[in-house]
């Protein structure tokens, strides 16, 4: 599991960082009080810094936490997880249950290294039992920031809002240039079709995007083909590192 931050034990930082996130959101406050929560937040992002030792290069998978075993879709996303391992990708999720455990489980079938961003919330969303490492986090931003930060390829699976969420900030960076070559997949064909046709017949068509936009995803089930696509595109310094020796952490 993740090492521990310097000085402290885990579990006291976490407590400092406890419902930080619904404070600082909760309304105009003393400015005081968003000084703290803006130390807090760096505090955080340091943490995870600290805490990640990620080889690379790393595909984040993003997906829903209420689909599990036995659903087609849980196969094939464990299915992709061992595909990605067996290449020599390490596999990021958000940590918790679902299709991201599936996707860590894939991972650790074949020997990969399976790593985990998990939120703390008021369900306590649990770690799945697939991670060889991870680190909770109190704010969503700073968890967003740690999956795409270390990541050289995305998946986006069938999920809530919080999945669309994802795939929608992942979208706007790359429309935006903040990220360039990474290449996106998103499986699960029969959930993304009618927002493929929301992108391209109403936003593409009244000219809110451009429909050159939406070639930087492959949408697929086919996992031989997710895998090809993320390393066809994959930038340069990526491709040398995936068929290196990688060190893994202890």
């Amino acid at each position: 599991m993740a090492r521990k931050w310097p000085g402290q034990g885990e579990g006291a930082m976490i407590d400092l960082i406890r419902g930080a996130e619904e404070a600082l959101l909760s309304g105009r406050r003393k400015k005081q009080e968003d000084v703290e929560s803006a130390v807090g937040i760096f505090l955080e992002i340091l943490r995870g810094f600290e805490l990640f030792d990620v080889p690379d290069p790393c595909v984040s998978v993003f997906g829903s936490a209420r689909i599990g075993e036995g659903h087609p879709e849980y196969g094939m996303t464990r299915a992709l997880g061992r595909r990605l391992a067996e290449e020599g990708f390490t596999v990021m999720t958000g940590g918790g249950p679902g299709l991201m455990e599936a996707a860590n489980r894939g991972a650790r079938d074949a020997g990969g290294y399976s790593l985990g961003c998990n939120i703390i919330l008021p369900t306590e969303e649990e770690p799945n039992a697939y991670l060889d490492q991870f680190v909770e986090f109190e704010h969503f931003f700073v968890r967003k920031l740690m999956l795409i930060k270390y990541s050289s390829a995305f998946v986006i699976l069938p999920g809530g809002f919080g999945t669309l969420d994802e795939a929608f900030e992942i979208a706007t960076l790359i429309q935006t240039s903040k990220l360039t070559r990474f290449p996106v997949v998103a499986m699960g064909t029969a959930f993304w079709e009618p927002i493929r046709k929301m992108l391209v017949g109403t936003m593409a068509d009244s000219r809110l995007i451009n429909v050159d936009d939406l070639e930087v995803v492959k949408l697929t089930d086919d996992v031989d083909e997710a895998v090809d696509w993320i390393r066809q595109g994959m930038r340069e310094s990526d491709a040398e590192r995936l068929g290196a020796d990688r060190r893994r952490p202890e």
